[in-house]
């Protein structure tokens, strides 16, 4: 079996060292000319200095290093990090030289350390910090790289993304505290080594075995990592931020800082942007929303992961026109119910029915769509009220083909007001007008591209680069217009999903039924699956058996 990138990047580093030394070849100062300097105190963004990736290939192959950071410096930078990995990276320690003598900011040393002798070199060097990568450390040696980091007062910026990476950094720092509290009760000096540095946590969105990209991965470990290393650990979001509106997303989620490499690497005239973008920005309610279905998206995954299942998709049932149909999906298991605001459409919903939906869930849910027990427990994990058996309300969310129509303004009233939990924009128009509001980014939100062929993908993926965090992923049908946004039971072509996909985690919509949902599951593994039409006894009006033939459909995928 071939190995992941990031066991090849370790093996390869394991036999450079071997043959070259704990410097890779390059020259060490004898002592360390320049003062330390704190990492991530403050809200701040971490810019790189990056010559290439195994992802992207050649980002700024000929860059003047030392520029470069003078450069992030001036745009406002808290931090630089300095990629020192040669071989897919193409940095080294000369770069990491230039830039802690060019700039009086700290300075990470960003590269896949496995000895704490690297951490000497980094120090003599001139780094303040050094990342260590909980993924390809076990606690023993996290152990001693977090002493050996306290020993020069280096800061340990320490990576996870996986809860074995967080349980081995809360077991490596105790085991470092009671060492310490066993040597002052005995009225010694501490043990060599038993001291702790000042740690920062990073989540990166990039996972370093495919390289692909998740924006809510952060998100969901975020909560977990607080619970664990306390409230004033500071937490960095971590990679595949490229534009200004992402930047400003991932500063409205709650991190103490933001690391950022490609973007700016490749233009450092827009650092500037993307710095004031993170640091101004504000906690929002959309960013309470993603916060909380990261949350539980990571929860359904650990879940899956321990009974050795699949992670059962989402379920958005959509053009939901009558509260006795928002029942029945309610009680099946829906963990979305989509209400159309188009006039044209044959599904369109009323606000009074919206307002009713909401009255009805407001008993089992508590803000934010936080679980409460009310009832006895369903199969699905929802709980009774009113005749349902659900545990959690489904969120509520309002499909808007134009926001300009009366239709569109209503929907955005009910989520500025909390009745809809987000705003679905589908397609290019209501995107747009969206958009065209800066104040707008405010309000829960996501996404609708349409895809029919090739060139439909760019919409798709300048919506990623936005910072949308999921774009539904959604048939296209001939004639345009509402007609040609949904609802009418075609399925986007499979290269254009799978190509999709390749960009995040993929939300599904479009000609699914009872028939087809557990071979497209099985397909695709969608995170989030959306159906309408096909579950209909005619436009507007859900078919109970097979709403029920649907969600059986669904669990019976999920537990392969």
């Amino acid at each position: 079996m071939s190995l992941d990138i990031l066991s090849q990047i370790v093996e390869r580093r394991k036999a450079d060292i071997a043959r070259l030394g704990i410097s890779l070849g390059h020259e060490v100062p004898a002592e360390r000319n320049r003062a330390l300097h704190p990492f991530v105190q403050t809200k701040s963004v971490v810019l790189e200095v990056k010559r290439a990736s195994p992802s992207k290939g050649d980002i700024a192959p000929g860059l003047d290093a030392a520029a470069t950071a003078l450069a992030y410096q001036k745009a406002g930078a808290g931090a630089i990090s300095v990629l020192t990995e040669q071989n897919w990276f193409k940095g080294g320690l000369d770069d990491l030289k230039a830039v802690c003598a060019a700039v009086d900011i700290a300075v990470l040393r960003k590269d896949f350390l496995i000895y704490p002798d690297e951490i000497d070199v980094a120090y003599k060097c001139g780094a303040d910090a050094v990342l260590l990568i909980a993924r390809i450390l076990d606690q023993a040696l996290l152990e001693q790289m977090l002493c050996r980091c306290a020993s020069f007062g280096l800061t340990a910026f320490v990576e996870l993304r996986l809860e074995e990476d967080l349980q081995k950094l809360a077991a490596a720092v105790k085991s470092v505290q009671d060492k310490k509290a066993a040597a002052n009760l005995d009225g010694m000096q501490d043990q060599e080594g038993a001291a702790l540095p000042k740690i920062v946590c990073g989540v990166n969105a990039r996972d370093l075995k495919d390289f692909s990209i998740d924006l809510l991965t952060p998100c969901g470990f975020l909560p977990e990592i607080k619970s664990a290393m306390g409230e004033s650990c500071p937490v960095v979001f971590e990679s595949g931020i490229r534009t200004p509106q992402a930047a400003a997303f991932a500063g409205s989620l709650g991190f103490a800082g933001m690391l950022l490499g490609e973007a700016a690497a490749r233009d450092t005239q827009k650092a500037g942007e993307l710095v004031s973008s993170f640091v101004n920005a504000s906690q929002t309610k959309n960013a309470a929303s993603w916060n909380a279905l990261a949350k539980e998206l990571r929860a359904r995954k650990n879940e899956a992961l321990q009974n050795q299942n699949c992670a059962r998709p989402l379920v958005k049932i959509c053009g939901i026109t009558n509260i006795e149909d928002a029942k029945a999906a309610a009680d099946l298991g829906a963990d979305f119910l989509g209400f159309v605001f188009c006039a044209a459409s044959k599904r369109a919903a009323s606000q009074d029915l919206v307002r009713q939906v909401r009255a009805l869930f407001n008993g089992c849910k508590t803000e934010n769509g936080a679980e409460t027990e009310i009832g006895s427990k369903a199969k699905n994990g929802a709980a009774s009220v009113q005749g349902l058996q659900t545990v959690r309300a489904p969120r509520l969310v309002g499909v808007v083909t134009e926001l300009s129509s009366p239709q569109g303004a209503a929907a955005l009233r009910l989520a500025q007001e909390g009745v809809l939990d987000f705003i679905q924009l589908h397609g290019k128009t209501a995107a747009a007008e969206f958009f065209a509001d800066p104040k707008n980014a405010a309000i829960p939100h996501y996404c609708a591209a349409n895809l029919g062929d090739q060139s439909d993908l760019q919409n798709y993926n300048d919506l990623c680069a936005l910072g949308q965090p999921r774009v539904l992923v959604d048939a296209k049908a001939a004639g345009g217009g509402a007609a040609g946004l949904g609802g009418t039971g075609n399925q986007a072509p499979q290269e254009l999903v799978l190509e999709a996909k390749k960009k995040a985690p993929l939300w599904l919509a479009g000609g699914l039924g009872a028939d087809n949902v557990r071979d497209i599951i099985q397909k695709y593994s969608p995170e989030l699956i959306d159906a309408s039409s096909r579950l209909e006894s005619e436009p507007g009006k859900k078919d109970l058996q097979k709403l029920r033939s649907f969600f059986a459909a669904v669990d019976a995928a999920a537990t392969v």
